[in-house]
């Protein structure tokens, strides 16, 4: 989920939990708030916990919290602080710019694990850390921290996904953190999909999902192939996630505001190509 800024650039809580109520309403089973679609590293301590009591008070489903940084002891505090603040759980990443170990990497989410009772997933994203987490790091994982149930798998190599799924128990369950990648994932094992794109296509996400569980492959392969512009917008080089999702938010009428630096604010052209985008959908605008 994005983070709303009003037009000072302060996290807008009421907006917050308007978008999650629409994200709900349109297809989403769960919410990560303040991960990286929600630009958790411009945000304080406060405003992460703010966020997430607010969002967690407005809606009936699960959310869960991005509680993790490079700092070990950063993100043990931040992850005590999600049971009071009402979370259903924790997305914890791979300590980043430190590039550790796959024993510094062990040790620091057996911290985390330890300073909370609820279920602790993953987050596994290389090209944002410097670091992979080792398939044998992931079988100490399940062997040695019980609340650790989860991955989101943004590795963006479904064969190590699938050997992943295979030395892992069924109860660990993946993720996709691509939604180009999901169709692939799924077929390897994975259960469901941490999207960016939900916040627009994300009944079509979950009809495909549901699809392809079902085993209509054929159907599930061709509402993928309607979702490919989805996919190809969420993020570029000229416009990184979170710039292109709350474009899309914003011809939608949502109150998203912009991007804080180094994103910064979007311009016109890109507010003018997620409404084209849109319109392809057969969206309305707002």
């Amino acid at each position: 989920m994005v983070t709303p800024f009003d037009e000072a650039g302060a996290v807008d809580l009421d907006a917050a939990s308007e978008l999650a109520r629409w994200l709900v309403a349109h297809g989403s089973d769960g919410l990560v708030v303040a991960g990286t679609t929600g630009e958790v590293p411009v945000l304080s301590d406060e405003e992460r916990i703010e966020l997430w009591r607010a969002v967690a008070e407005s809606v009936t489903v699960p959310v869960i919290g991005g509680s993790g940084s490079n700092d070990t002891r950063h993100s043990v505090e931040l992850t005590k602080a999600a049971a009071a603040a009402g979370l259903a759980g924790v997305l914890v990443v791979t300590p980043y710019y430190n590039r550790p170990s796959q024993q510094g990497i062990f040790e620091h989410f057996a911290a985390v694990a330890a300073a909370t009772s609820l279920p602790v997933m993953l987050y596994d994203i290389p090209a944002r850390t410097g670091r992979r987490i080792a398939l044998e790091t992931y079988r100490r994982v399940v062997s040695e921290l019980p609340n650790v149930v989860a991955v989101k798998d943004a590795t963006g190599d479904p064969a190590g996904a699938a050997r992943l799924a295979a030395a892992t128990p069924a109860a660990f369950e993946l993720y996709s953190g691509d939604d180009a990648l999901t169709l692939p994932l799924l077929a390897v094992g994975a259960v469901g999909l941490v999207s960016v794109a939900s916040h627009w296509i994300g009944s079509e996400l979950g009809e495909t999902i549901a699809a392809f569980v079902k085993g209509d492959v054929g159907g599930a392969c061709a509402m993928n192939a309607r979702l490919i512009p989805s996919y190809e917008f969420e993020s570029t080089e000229q416009f990184p996630n979170p710039l292109p999702a709350k474009a899309v938010c914003r011809a939608l009428g949502l109150r998203v505001g912009q991007c804080r630096l180094p994103l910064g604010a979007a311009p016109p052209e890109l507010d003018l190509q997620a409404r084209r985008l849109l319109e392809e959908l057969g969206r309305p605008l707002g």
